[in-house]
This record gives C-alpha cells, sequence and structure tokens, in this order.
C-alpha cells in the first residue's frame, strides 16, 4: 500500500491482463461492482466476463486494506473450480 492505494503488480503471458499489469488502485474504489477501480479496468481491458483475475484482485485488495481478515484466509486455505464432466 502507498497511502490509500494499493499497488498491484501482475506478471502473465496474457495481452488482455497485461494491460492490469500495473494498478494503483484506490482503497474506497473496491467496495462496490458499481464504480470499481478494478472492474472498470478489467471491462477496458475486454476481459471475458468469466476471467478470475479481477475477482483475484479484489481479494488481495480486501485483504492489504484490512477489509478481510488475512488469519481468515489462511484458515480457509486454497480457492478452486473443478470443472466435472457430465
Amino acid at each position: 500500500m502507498k497511502g490509500d492505494k494499493i499497488i498491484v503488480d501482475i506478471e502473465t503471458p496474457c495481452e488482455k491482463i497485461k494491460k492490469l499489469s500495473h494498478m494503483e488502485i484506490p482503497m474506497m474504489e473496491t467496495l462496490d461492482i458499481k464504480n470499481n477501480y478494478v472492474i472498470d479496468r478489467a471491462q477496458e481491458a475486454q476481459c471475458s466476463s468469466n476471467c478470475l483475475v479481477p475477482c483475484a484482485v479484489l481479494n488481495l485488495c480486501k485483504l492489504e486494506s484490512g477489509f478481510m481478515a488475512k488469519s481468515l484466509a489462511k484458515k480457509a486455505g486454497s480457492i478452486s473450480i473443478e470443472f466435472n464432466s457430465v
């Protein structure tokens, strides 16, 4: 964090996410879906609606700003999505 901004740097081979690879995110612009800095940048980069990166960045912001307890996140462990064939 730098003042009221959360600094995020992402290394990725994805051309769309490269457009989000460095962000200085105003902490108070991460709380809602509307007027959300990260979601707005993802839309500008034309990320797909199922891209997991914006959601991951928002969770990181909540951890860094203290809106989500790091101990709770550690206790919950990893999150995964599995696609099983039907």
